[in-house]
């Protein structure tokens, strides 16, 4: 027998007002276990390989192709796949936010608050490798969670920064084609799967959240340019943090409309009628409610608005690379050819402190901000050698990569590998200690998909999968 959650009754009271008749199926659905759901990674497999792949049960998303629910009962955060970046966990209502956001192949994009990644790695997959994802995070350790999420992606086109909205825009300006401010908010849509958010709950966070996502919404307009797109959501029913939030916006910003978006499903519309507004005022448009007894399993407020042509694009220097001197350049990249095949621009290449790093050719200047990454970080230089990072393996496909030791997804060593164990000769197969023959750098990879790093020492693979990707 399932048991109940406690929900706090203020807010019970309110949605049982708004939602009148609907509210016992709405309540209904909260009692019920959480759905799960996880979405491919595009930029490492397609979707007829992973389903023919897959471990899991897995059932369509209707409003994201690369979508799908998941059974309760499946464990795939612990599988090698999700340690391979083939897909990310993401509750599925979530995935409708970068579905109206729309990314475009070479677009500049920004993602203001970014962590854990979910919307960040959806960008990113949809770029396809081509314009720049600025992933902002205000809160540094959750910045770094960002940081680990999108390596484990493998998106090389990405900049980590680890400001309030204010600061990037008073450095970039209207520059952006695609703005995203997934807003922190109260968490009403979080209720059946955390109990810190039914604890913290109360009409007091709620206005507190109103009046912050009111501050950081004007913020995220001034990276819009002219005929770009700005999407504002949030994962909470209150029509404070919603309506209100947006309907108060294009009051003091007429250079922003709505834009009604065809969807592959039928979203709500907003409900201004919750707040005692009028509904057929022209900017109710673009707005969209996903609510769990109407087919989305925790519910998510999306807004979708256009800036309108005609103003003025900002014009931002390029990214200013450091040159590295010729001959530490090309000892760098005999490295890179000693890996395997990784075709990197040597132009584009760039050293922090001993940190060497690949710049996207769409990257901007980041002038005095906090970055947490410019670009995609590709090693460290020790003193008698270069030491390639977790984030250069996971963005290759394991074929390109010379020395490497290709597992399946159930053999013994590869769970022993992500808990971070040193891989002994008596561990493999006898056409697999093959690769112990070489001394140096080995890709361990899980049905051809790079896990990570190891190190060949005395016929023994040290294991070099950061403490941040192994499995407790």
């Amino acid at each position: 027998m399932m048991s109940t959650i406690e929900i706090p009754p203020r807010f019970l009271e309110r949605m049982q007002n708004w939602l009148g008749a609907e509210f016992p199926a709405f309540v209904s659905v909260l009692q019920q276990p959480p759905q799960s759901g996880l979405r491919l990674n595009l930029l490492k497999i397609s979707i007829a390989d992973f389903l023919n792949l897959s471990p899991f049960v897995l059932s369509p998303i209707p409003w994201c192709p690369e979508g799908f629910f998941i059974r309760g009962e499946d464990r795939p955060g612990k599988h090698p796949y999700h340690a391979a970046g083939l897909y990310y966990l993401q509750e599925p209502s979530a995935m409708a936010v970068v579905e109206l956001l729309d990314p475009q192949p070479g677009e500049r994009i920004i993602d203001l608050a970014a962590a854990p990644g979910g919307k960040a790695t959806h960008i990113a997959a949809r770029l396809q490798g081509q314009g720049m994802l600025v992933a902002n995070d205000l809160h540094s350790q959750r910045a770094w969670d960002l940081v680990k999420n999108l390596e484990r992606w493998g998106a090389r086109n990405i900049v980590v920064t680890n400001e309030p909205p204010h600061r990037l825009a008073d450095q970039w300006g209207a520059f952006f084609d695609r703005v995203l401010l997934d807003a922190p908010c109260s968490g009403e849509g979080m209720f059946r799967r955390s109990l810190e958010a039914r604890l913290d709950w109360s009409p007091e966070i709620v206005r507190a959240c109103a009046v912050r996502q009111s501050g950081l919404l004007p913020q995220a307009a001034r990276l819009v340019r002219p005929g770009g797109r700005l999407v504002y959501s949030t994962c909470t029913f209150s029509p404070e943090e919603n309506e209100a939030v947006v309907s108060n916006f294009l009051k003091g910003h007429p250079d922003f409309e709505p834009v009604e978006i065809k969807t592959r499903v039928t979203f709500e519309p907003a409900h201004p009628e919750w707040l005692g507004i009028e509904a057929d005022l022209p900017h109710w448009g673009g707005q969209y409610r996903l609510l769990p007894h109407k087919g989305f399993p925790e519910g998510h407020f999306i807004a979708v608005l256009r800036r309108r042509s005609g103003g003025e694009w900002q014009e931002v220097r390029p990214f200013p690379i450091r040159l590295i001197p010729l001959a530490q350049r090309r000892e760098i990249q005999k490295w890179l050819a000693s890996l395997g095949q990784v075709d990197i621009d040597p132009l584009r290449l760039t050293l922090y402190g001993r940190r060497l790093y690949a710049i996207t050719p769409a990257a901007i200047d980041l002038g005095r901000l906090r970055v947490i990454l410019p670009g995609w970080f590709l090693g460290e230089i020790k003193k008698e050698r270069i030491e390639p990072s977790h984030a250069l393996l996971l963005a290759l496909e394991g074929k390109q990569i010379a020395h490497r030791l290709n597992l399946s997804a159930d053999h013994p060593a590869v769970r022993k590998y992500l808990t971070g164990e040193a891989l002994q000769e008596g561990m493999l197969a006898e056409n697999e200690r093959q690769v112990l023959a070489d001394k140096g750098w080995l890709a361990i990879c899980v049905d051809g998909y790079p896990l990570g790093w190891g190190r060949v020492v005395d016929k023994i693979i040290k294991n070099h999968l950061p403490k941040a990707h192994r499995l407790s």
